[in-house]
């Protein structure tokens, strides 16, 4: 069973009804039986599959069992032929095209599944008489190759939602210019030129040159000639391309470009394309001879040789060239047929005194068929196309949406890899799909390497799909275990490495084991979307399996990847994977997530540990989950989580883990909920549990003590629990948390503006956290160090800290503390005068803290944003972001109740709101006039003397100008 992108086909006779009423039913019969072979000829010629008759209907596939890259083209092309000979039968027919994924197996019915399938059939049964509805997948796949009418949202009978359609109007077939010409062509200069060059020595020489392209698809090869050929001036330019199925084909490019320079179009009356041929060509017999060549002449009987054809070629060529040069372009030779491969050389050698530029595009696998291609010949050069470079593809992106983000960028870079129709496929797929995310491999890019695929060898084909599973790179005993059914793997895989479809890897991770890599990513991902589910599960198993014999421990993330996979999919079939599959790979899962967690990767420890509770819950597992979302600052699934583990902890006596447990809610309540009391009784029974040994635990829960003193402004209270969890933390050896209490400290002194005593914790937890190796650590220790130039005013030095605070944030995951840091950056830039970058960061430090449900940052956040966009003028707005301030707000946070409260009173003395704005601006000073937050203090009667300064209160400003002095002055005696 494999699993296919191919396109469906459904064709019926219109009013069959009618045709039967009346009529003698072996006449019927014998009418709708020719419709039958007709169909199916027309199916079969263009390298489909007639998959059932059903009444008066046709069911076919192009695609299954062998792809092809066009094979939506086919089926349009095939649609198209069918309608031709039903009318020829005076009959009518209607059709439905649709591409998609399919699920296709061996036996009797090629199809068990698809969408597609429903689809087509559906489109079929909404098309009027005479005509070919095709729905998204089948345009997509046919952009610029099939011309088509938009005929809007159709509802399809049996399906719940409306499917886009189009109306086949012609396939043109022509190959005039590459699919795709949105962007500018880059790093092919060079080529460029060798092909000018070229040009330019069949000009001074009067004679034929050969010049050959070779390219992986997409590498770009139609887009080079078609730039060349564009640029060219006082020459005949003409093109065809060769196909791989089809009657009367061994000539298409041939004919194309006789049709082409006779003027002859596809609905010329057959009188009439013989009559532009023959007017278009001096000579009678080389007009007869190309009409039969090309099909114009169909009608005739005489057969003539290839020689014959081959002579009249030359003698057309010859004529154009000596009027002006001439330049054909062969487009696909890779599928031509020996008869054209036998004319180009024929051309080359034989014309004479004109100037004439064979121009052959071919894939490597020309060589294959033809390893002489070119040999031996003078006025011979070939070329080989290669994928652009990093700064040309990014060169490429640019030129496609310069708007893309960092991380959306990097992401389309390594998934194409350099090959530019890739990559703007990709593009253009993320831009008709609205997202900068890419979700799946665009459908033109599978259709073109599935059908690469598709042409191997069984065996070679099968080795490639499960190398598929192993990963980008595989090992060849890993292989071996996977195929037991082949006695040596020699052979297929010298073949995969021969077409290049993978390569040879220099360096094995596993000692003694053979390793290969795929040439490029997406061949990988095409490869394994063709296994079926229940394939793919038994290969990942089986590779585990291997690995875990072969590499111990060493690639223990590896492995629990695949034992993943493998239990996913048997669920997914099954409704569950078997118990002790499941059991092993939430072991795998839980020891990768410990080794995530080491290293701070802490997004992807949160992944294993869900992942390893969703399959074998325990309830350390279930505490680490918590754990990893704490660290991610995850709240609502931490108060969730650790209260059902809480729960646990304490039914199985489990202190260890119900002590850790009730530090995580507490710092959880005081952030999310403002539960100061709350928090503080779920401290006190923390400590009661811990053991007195437990210096990681007990350390954890004075932190957590500190927190809830500082939000009540108590800053003597939160100075001495820090001065406990330091000599804790030193106790314990953790360099971290001595950073952490040392950053905690730095903060009292900040907020009691005793910067001189803040400055050399700062220095202390920078050094600290580096020693730790933590990425959170050096991260939360370069914010306060911004905090501390901040204060200061050195703008520079606190933009660069914050910045690089920022980086190391990132990295951990750490979402509230990035999300604070964002705030002092933002405060940073509206002290430098960048009013739009403060904005910017305001907003991005919102959008990072709101979905935590954090209070404590995120109504910071939102002051100071309402405060910035005072100054800019928009009170509304500026009103709204004052207002959630409010509202966010813990009712104990003591500074943040001052800061939000001034916030608003300043938004009420810009509104004209004078006695609502003095009354909130005194409560916020008298908020904090109790506490030690000297900061807070200076910040709130700064404002309130402004108030009153610009209200022309004088006397009232001066004095609280004194206060203000007063409290700058104890700050200073105290430090």
């Amino acid at each position: 069973m494999e699993r296919k992108l191919a396109t469906v086909l459904f064709v019926d006779l219109v009013d069959s009804t009618s045709l039967v009423s009346g009529a003698d039913p072996e006449v019927v019969r014998r009418r709708v039986q020719r419709f039958f072979e007709r169909a199916q000829h027309c199916v079969t010629t263009h390298g489909g599959i007639v998959e059932k008759f059903a009444g008066d209907a046709v069911m076919a596939a192009f695609g299954i069992p062998q792809a092809h890259e066009d094979d939506a083209e086919r089926a349009v092309r095939a649609g198209l032929a069918i309608l031709d000979s039903v009318h020829e039968l005076e009959l009518e027919a209607r059709i439905g095209i649709e591409a998609g994924e399919v699920v296709a197996d061996d036996s009797d019915s090629t199809f068990a599944t698809g969408e597609a399938v429903n689809v087509a059939a559906r489109l079929e049964q909404a098309a009027e008489p005479g005509q070919i509805l095709m729905g998204p997948g089948a345009h997509r796949l046919t952009l610029g190759r099939v011309e088509v009418d938009d005929v809007g949202p159709v509802d399809l009978k049996g399906l719940d939602r409306q499917v886009w359609a189009w109306r086949v109007l012609s396939a043109s077939g022509t190959a005039d210019q590459p699919r795709t010409q949105r962007a500018p062509l880059v790093g092919r200069d060079a080529e460029l030129d060798l092909l000018q060059n070229t040009y330019e020595r069949a000009l001074r020489d009067k004679r034929a040159h050969v010049f050959t392209i070779y390219g992986e698809p997409g590498v770009g090869k139609s887009r080079l000639a078609h730039e060349f050929s564009q640029a060219l001036e006082g020459a005949t330019v003409l093109s065809g391309r060769s196909l791989p199925y089809g009657e009367g084909v061994t000539y298409w490019p041939l004919a194309e470009m006789v049709k082409c320079a006779a003027g002859i179009v596809d609905d010329d009356p057959l009188d009439v394309a013989i009559e532009k041929l023959r007017s278009f060509c001096e000579d009678e017999v080389v007009a007869d001879l190309l009409g039969l060549a090309s099909g114009v002449l169909e009608a005739v009987q005489a057969e003539r040789s290839q020689q014959e054809i081959a002579w009249a070629a030359r003698e057309w060529a010859q004529r154009l060239a000596q009027e002006q040069p001439l330049v054909l372009i062969f487009e696909d030779i890779h599928w031509a047929e020996e008869p054209l491969l036998e004319l180009i050389e024929h051309l080359a050698t034989w014309v004479r005194e004109a100037p004439l530029l064979l121009v052959s595009l071919a894939r490597p696998e020309l060589l294959d068929i033809r390893p002489g291609w070119g040999g031996g010949r003078v006025r011979a050069t070939a070329i080989e196309l290669e994928p652009l470079g990093p700064e040309e593809s990014e060169e490429l992106i640019d030129a496609l949406d310069g708007s893309l983000g960092l991380a959306e960028r990097q992401e389309v870079l390594a998934k194409t890899e350099g090959n530019p129709l890739f990559l703007e496929e990709t593009m253009r797929m993320l831009e008709e799909e609205g997202t900068e995310r890419i979700g799946r491999i665009p459908d033109t890019l599978q259709a073109l390497i599935a059908a690469r695929i598709d042409r191997l060898a069984p065996e070679a084909k099968a080795l490639l799909q499960r190398a598929a599973v192993i990963g980008r790179t595989f090992w060849e005993g890993a292989l071996q275990r996977l195929s037991p059914e082949l006695e040596s793997l020699d052979e297929p895989l010298d073949d995969l490495r021969l077409r290049e479809f993978v390569l040879d890897e220099e360096r094995s991770s596993i000692r003694g084991e053979k390793a290969y890599k795929f040439k490029h990513v997406l061949i990988r991902e095409v490869a394994y979307s063709g296994l079926s589910k229940s394939a793919r599960a038994e290969h990942h198993a089986r590779f585990a399996e291997w690995l875990k014999e072969r590499a111990g421990e060493e690639l223990l993330e590896i492995r629990a990847f695949h034992l993943d996979r493998a239990t996913s999919l048997l669920a997914e079939l099954d409704g569950a994977a078997p118990v002790e599959l499941q059991r092993e790979a939430a072991e795998a899962l839980a020891e990768a997530g410990l080794r995530a967690f080491a290293r701070e990767a802490n997004r992807t420890a949160r992944q294993h540990f869900v992942r390893a509770v969703e399959l074998d819950p325990t309830l350390r597992r279930r505490y680490l989950a918590a754990r990893a979302a704490d660290r991610l600052s995850d709240l609502p699934a931490v108060s969730r989580e650790m209260e059902e583990v809480l729960a646990a902890a304490i039914q199985e006596g489990d202190g260890w883990t119900q002590g850790r447990a009730l530090v995580t809610l507490a710092e959880a309540a005081v952030l999310r909920d403002a539960d100061v009391r709350a928090a503080e009784e779920m401290i006190d029974n923390a400590l009661e549990v811990f053991e007195a040994d437990d210096l990681t635990g007990r350390y954890r829960a004075l932190r957590a003590r500190a927190t809830i003193s500082w939000m009540r402004g108590d800053l003597a209270t939160e100075e001495r629990v820090m001065l406990e969890a330091l000599e804790l933390a030193r106790q314990a050896g953790r360099k971290d948390f001595e950073s952490e209490a040392a950053d905690e400290l730095a903060s009292v002194y900040l907020a009691r503006l005793e910067l001189d005593r803040a400055a050399p914790l700062v220095e202390q937890a920078i050094l600290l956290a580096e020693e730790s190796g933590s990425a959170e650590a050096r991260g939360r220790a370069l914010r306060f160090a911004g905090q501390l130039h901040l204060q200061r005013r050195e703008l520079d030095d606190a933009e660069a800290a914050l910045e690089a605070a920022r980086e190391h944030l990132a990295e951990a995951g750490a979402a509230w503390s990035l999300g604070r840091t964002l705030n002092f950056s933002a405060w940073t830039a509206r002290h430098k005068g960048d009013l739009p970058r403060a904005e910017r960061l305001f907003r991005e430090s919102i959008r990072i803290l709101a979905p935590l449900e954090d209070r404590a940052t995120l109504c910071e956040t939102q002051r100071s944003l309402a405060e910035l966009l005072l100054v800019q003028g928009r009170v509304d707005e500026a009103e709204r972001f004052a207002l959630a301030a409010r509202e966010t707000v813990g009712p104990h946070d003591v500074s943040s109740l001052a800061t939000t409260t001034m916030a608003l009173g300043l938004v009420r003395a810009a509104q004209g709101q004078d006695e609502e704005a003095e009354q909130l601006l005194r409560e916020a000073y008298e908020t904090i006039s109790a506490t030690e937050h000297r900061l807070n203090q200076c910040e709130t009667l700064t404002a309130l003397t402004q108030f009153l300064r610009e209200r022309g209160r004088e006397d009232e400003a001066a004095e609280l100008d004194a206060r203000r002095e007063g409290v700058l002055a104890e700050a200073a005696s105290t430090a």
